[in-house]
């Protein structure tokens, strides 16, 4: 479904990534895990075509992202909270999502509603801005707008941080019902490794721009992970 093919993004003399080929199929639960500068923002940016590639290309069912927008339906996305509209209220911000999406109000309502134990009761009828919510609560509106029109593609950049346990083990419910029962694809890139391991089934291990580990994931993974940052030296593998 995803096809990534030589892509490459510079800015200046500096390659901030460079990845031959990558392959991510329908229904897959993928994990993007690196230190910072290691690419993960670039790559999620590429592929929702908010910056343009240096070399290379990322195709969407046969679409490149770059050069046409057959594949945006497709695919939905919580990046940071530059995608939140802070002075609508969470009602009206799933409003507009699900109007850009050919859902109506009361589709919107209904699809809310299972979401009810998520928002603890924070969100709805709150009478706030998106704005005056606190960052745990913006990132539950962000998270959930994404999902609103069943995308076929969602993408998540730290979708654990600023959530509090309770509701980071929900998340983590979510993305497997909703990848496992809906054949979601699920992009997701977090420096919480364990998270991460357990919603992915797949991690790809990304540093200084460059590919180092696609794993599929198993028992030893988080170790795995675990002792590649805690290595004194990094080994490229």
């Amino acid at each position: 479904m995803i096809s990534i093919q030589n892509i490459s993004k510079v800015y200046g003399n500096k390659k901030v990534l460079h990845i031959e080929n990558l392959e991510i199929p329908k229904g897959e639960s993928f994990g993007l895990v690196g230190n910072n500068g290691a690419g993960k923002t670039t790559l999620f940016s590429l592929l929702l075509d908010l910056i343009q590639p240096t070399t290379g290309f990322i195709e969407i069912d046969g679409h490149k992202v770059n050069e046409n927008e057959n594949w945006k339906k497709k695919v939905s996305a919580f990046i940071d909270d530059t995608f939140l509209i802070g002075y609508l209220t969470p009602e009206e911000y799933f409003y507009f999502l699900g109007e850009l999406r050919g859902q109506n109000k009361a589709s919107v309502d209904e699809f809310l509603k299972q979401f009810s134990d998520f928002f603890n009761g924070e969100i709805l009828n709150a009478k706030k801005y998106v704005r005056d919510l606190s960052k745990g609560n913006q990132k539950k509106v962000g998270i959930i707008g994404a999902l609103i029109g069943t995308p076929e593609i969602i993408v998540l950049d730290e979708p654990f941080a600023n959530l509090d346990p309770s509701t980071q083990i929900k998340l983590k419910k979510l993305i497997k019902d909703w990848s496992q029962k809906e054949q979601v694809t699920f992009l997701i890139s977090s420096h919480d490794l364990a998270h991460t391991t357990e919603v992915s089934n797949r991690i790809v291990l990304l540093d200084k721009g460059q590919m180092i580990k696609d794993i599929i994931t198993a028992p030893e993974t988080l170790q795995e992970l675990e002792d590649f940052f805690t290595s004194p030296v990094e080994v490229f593998i």
